[in-house]
């Protein structure tokens, strides 16, 4: 694998570090600013809209130039919104330090994902891509619970400056190792836009939404699930999340080298067994032990789905795949968004600490569901010109099957 891709995994670090590590300094940041911590809430929720609106806006707004140099501007944007959270003297600035380094997030996923599949063999994309993405999975697993104890130790400002340095060296990274590579001759925003009229990419998008957010349907509510149902201490719960985060880096790996090999297997596999999983959890969630080994699991059947969800898009928007790329991004956070909300209202409804689980285990459900669809409409599409194929002389074949 090119060293252009440690860098890549670099920026993803400080990207997966920043996007999380909030959650866990929430209450200091609250008693700073004599906000309240539903008000605090609004930094979460704030970066997650970024996120969303930030991947297509800040991808059309880079059409014009390099991917390298975009990626460097977005490193840029997101050292920006660090340190801007850093020294924020009121709660509305760090607020809009949040949202300027959201806007980076989305797009520099997507523009990095054609990067990284650029770099490498065409038999090694969804590698190169899982590659990049470890940088996000081993955020969870180090870059978070030392952020956090840093942030409760010494000061939650200290951890922003720590985030704001690594965007630094992923920057300097980029412009280092990362090559300039030209665009595609003839791709504009009219070519991009139109990898949306394609039902293949729209279908990749939907699994997205819905694979990835069964599993935050779960991980949003894991801690009353576990210091309610399983009997789990409150200390526990940053420990099972970074069995969460091992979890991710391992199916994050496993979900490329697979994908190269058979993407759409690769995809049932890990949609169905998240699917059971997230049932199963509804009983595990009883059991400490169990409980502790099924997170681990919903965390790697999670991120397997990762890899091959942004190289079918990629391959389905082939010729002009940046803007979908970041869309899909996108999509990530919408998932997150939505299970959550999900996950809320049945507990709400009395069902329960485990009911988001169901719910996890529906949406994983239904994306294996449109993954099936996706193959089937692929082999109908294809079906007529193995047809018109198998009706023509042999030496007119390669003239109608190309």
């Amino acid at each position: 694998m090119p060293l252009a891709l440690l860098a890549l995994a670099i920026g993803a670090f400080g990207i997966g570090t920043t996007e999380f590590v909030i959650m866990g300094l929430l209450p200091e940041v609250a008693g700073d600013f004599g906000v309240s911590i539903p008000t605090a809430g609004f930094l979460v929720t704030g970066y997650a809209l970024g996120v969303m609106f930030g991947a297509p806006l800040m991808t059309v707004l880079g059409t014009r130039i390099s991917r390298k140099r975009m990626l460097m501007l977005l490193m840029g944007l997101f050292i920006v919104g660090n340190l801007l959270s850093a020294v924020a003297p009121a709660f509305a600035v760090m607020l809009t330090g949040r949202v300027i380094a959201s806007l980076a997030h989305g797009a520099f996923f997507g523009i990095g994902s054609v990067v990284a599949a650029d770099l490498v063999a065409p038999d090694k994309k969804a590698g190169a891509i899982a590659m990049m993405f470890t940088g996000l999975t081993v955020a969870n697993v180090v870059g978070v619970p030392l952020g956090t104890l840093v942030g409760q130790s010494v000061g939650w400002r200290v951890t922003f400056w720590i985030v704001a340095a690594l965007g630094v060296i992923g920057l300097l990274g980029i412009a280092k190792l990362v090559p300039e590579m030209p665009r595609a001759e003839g791709v504009s925003l009219r070519h991009e836009l139109a990898a949306f009229k394609n039902a293949q990419v729209l279908l990749a998008m939907a699994m997205t939404v819905l694979g990835f957010g069964g599993v935050f349907a779960a991980i949003t509510y894991i801690a009353p699930m576990m210091t309610k149902v399983a009997g789990f201490a409150d200390g526990s719960v940053t420990w099972l999340l970074v069995l969460f985060g091992l979890g991710m880096v391992g199916g994050n790996l496993v979900g490329g080298k697979y994908a190269d090999r058979a993407l759409m297997p690769m995809l049932y596999v890990s949609l169905g067994a998240l699917a059971v999983v997230l049932a199963l959890f509804t009983l595990t969630a009883h059991h400490k032990a169990l409980a502790a080994v099924t997170i681990a699991l919903i965390g790697a059947l999670g991120f397997a789905t990762v890899p091959p969800l942004q190289k079918r898009v990629l391959d389905q928007a082939r010729g002009a795949p940046t803007l979908a790329s970041a869309v899909n991004i996108g999509a990530f956070n919408l998932g997150n968004a939505l299970s959550a909300w999900l996950g809320g209202l049945a507990i709400s409804a009395g069902l329960g600490h485990t009911a988001p689980s169901w719910v996890g285990a529906a949406l994983a459900a239904a994306a294996l569901l449109l993954a099936l669809l996706s193959a089937a409409l692929e082999r109908r599409d294809r079906a007529p010109s193995t047809v018109v194929a198998e009706g023509v002389p042999t030496e007119q074949r390669a003239a109608v099957t190309h």
